[in-house]
């Protein structure tokens, strides 16, 4: 099993970043996803969540309206569009994805900073 997150970088605050995050070794179709970030210092949180079919999304109120989630089960990719970035949306954001169990990625590093 792997979860493999990219696009992640430097931005500037109001800028925007789409993260990745592709999958193999298990039927992704069968799995909600989500996207979680850990800043430093703090416990990591959840930031976002897809159904499995896609029909179904939903927030975490700090990012309701700037981050969008989305997914192609024909490409086996979860996608997170993030738009008016704030500094504080600065952290490591992990993709997960859960049915029986839940795998976890290795995080890619998002920095909103001028």
């Amino acid at each position: 099993v792997q979860l493999v997150e990219s696009g992640g970088g430097l931005v500037q605050p109001g800028g925007s970043l789409r993260l990745s995050c592709a999958a193999s070794g298990f039927t992704f179709s069968t799995y909600a996803m989500r996207w979680y970030r850990q800043a430093p210092g703090k416990e990591r949180e959840w930031v976002a969540g897809i159904g499995s079919a896609g029909g179904s999304t939903n927030y975490a109120d700090s990012v309701k309206g700037r981050f969008t989630i989305s997914r192609d089960n024909a490409k086996n990719t979860v996608f997170l569009q993030m738009n008016s970035l704030k500094p504080e949306d600065t952290a490591v954001y992990y993709c997960s994805a859960i049915w029986l169990v839940q795998y976890w990625g290795q995080g890619t590093q998002v920095t909103v900073s001028s």
